[in-house]
């Protein structure tokens, strides 16, 4: 089966994302289409592979259904593209497994819910999944060459890495806080400097000598120590002395002669309604 418009380029494709696809021949078509495999649809196609690892993914990037790729798949001529299409399965393989290694190191946030109402999230760790991870992409470390459960000392493991991960992610976004923290109180010095200047600079002469009068006696107190409680001419002052006359003046104690009989009164007893006993008066 000839193609009417062959493939005049049939070389290598475009280096992806995971590393560079190797070169195919497009499946020849007996007819051109608007909605059609072309061979430029049919490299965009294993591009797409290549990059996501899925089928109905790829097919929605080139616009094309899941069944017409399956089908030129399925193509006598289409040896180098199954080729190509197993090569992008690879590639896109690796991708999968670095998004769940991704998810196996910090987990993913699930939202939480209140009443029916969206109160936050937080994040879930799959420990089985990040064990798979690291039996696959290290068997003799994690499985001895082969798989096997993850027993006591897995377990024990698992938790030394997982606080070991822990520590450096932190560390990782503490320096970066840190950063951000510093920039922020940079930023927020320039502008408080600036507005500073641009209020100094509209004062006048005799406010500026009153303003540089106070920051000198201000600096002055400060190296004194002064404090406004042991100034007996500000207002704050506070005489412990006079303290202790108001105090004896507002709480007299009581006289030694005052006998028992000058005692206040117990309030006298609650008559409120009670209950009757059966030796009340009345009763038989």
């Amino acid at each position: 089966m000839d193609d009417p418009n062959p493939d005049p380029n049939p070389t290598q494709h475009p280096h992806t994302a995971r590393g560079t696809l190797p070169a195919f021949t497009p499946v020849p078509r007996l007819r051109e289409r608007s909605n059609g495999w072309k061979p430029q649809v049919q490299r965009a196609f294993i591009e797409a592979l290549a990059d996501t690892g899925s089928v109905a993914s790829a097919c929605r990037q080139v616009g094309r259904a899941e069944v017409g790729a399956y089908l030129l798949r399925r193509h006598p001529e289409a040896a180098s593209f199954r080729a190509a299409w197993q090569a992008a399965l690879d590639l896109g393989m690796q991708r999968i497994e670095d998004v769940a290694m991704d998810r196996a190191l910090n987990g993913v946030e699930v939202p939480v819910y209140s009443y029916g109402k969206l109160v936050g999230s937080r994040t879930v760790h799959n420990d089985r999944l990040l064990m798979f991870m690291l039996r696959n992409r290290a068997p003799e470390r994690f499985a001895e060459g082969k798989p096997k459960g993850l027993n006591a000392v897995g377990k024990m493991e698992l938790e030394r890495l997982k606080k070991q991960w822990r520590k450096e992610w932190e560390a990782e976004r503490n320096a970066a806080a840190g950063e951000e923290e510093a920039e922020t109180l940079r930023s927020l010095n320039t502008k408080l400097n600036a507005s500073y200047e641009n209020w100094y600079a509209q004062l006048s002469p005799r406010t500026r000598a009153a303003w540089k009068e106070y920051r000198r006696l201000e600096a002055l107190d400060r190296e004194e120590g002064y404090l406004c409680y042991d100034d007996p001419e500000h207002e704050l002052y506070q005489d412990p002395e006079a303290q202790w006359d108001e105090v004896d003046e507002a709480m007299p104690l009581p006289s030694p002669e005052r006998s028992a009989r000058e005692a206040p009164e117990e309030p006298a007893e609650d008559t409120g309604p009670r209950c009757r006993s059966i030796k009340d008066e009345g009763w038989d």
